[in-house]
């Protein structure tokens, strides 16, 4: 299994916008992933409901894992993307 930790970019956490940013791009990348806090339950990282009901806050510590096929490059693609805080999907994802 593929895994990244990478503590969360956006000053207000997984909230709204960047929830929105996370997921799409999540969707986009074509590989199921999951998203947890570092000593919580994985959710599916797709589901809107599921990213924000994890109440990542800002600075917080989050994995991200997958098992599927291609899943170190767009492993690589979200946690860069959470870390940074980005406030715009990169034409990468």
């Amino acid at each position: 299994m593929a895994e990244r930790r990478v503590n969360v970019g956006w000053a207000e956490g997984l909230h709204a916008r960047p929830a929105s940013i996370f997921v799409r791009a999540a969707t986009a990348s074509g590989v199921p992933v999951t998203i947890a806090k570092s000593d919580g339950t994985p959710v599916n990282a797709a589901s809107m409901l599921a990213v924000l009901g994890l109440g990542a806050q800002g600075g917080e510590e989050i994995v991200l894992a997958s098992e599927a096929d291609g899943a170190e490059a767009a492993l690589d693609r979200l946690a860069k993307l959470v870390a940074e805080g980005l406030n715009e999907l990169p034409e990468t994802v």
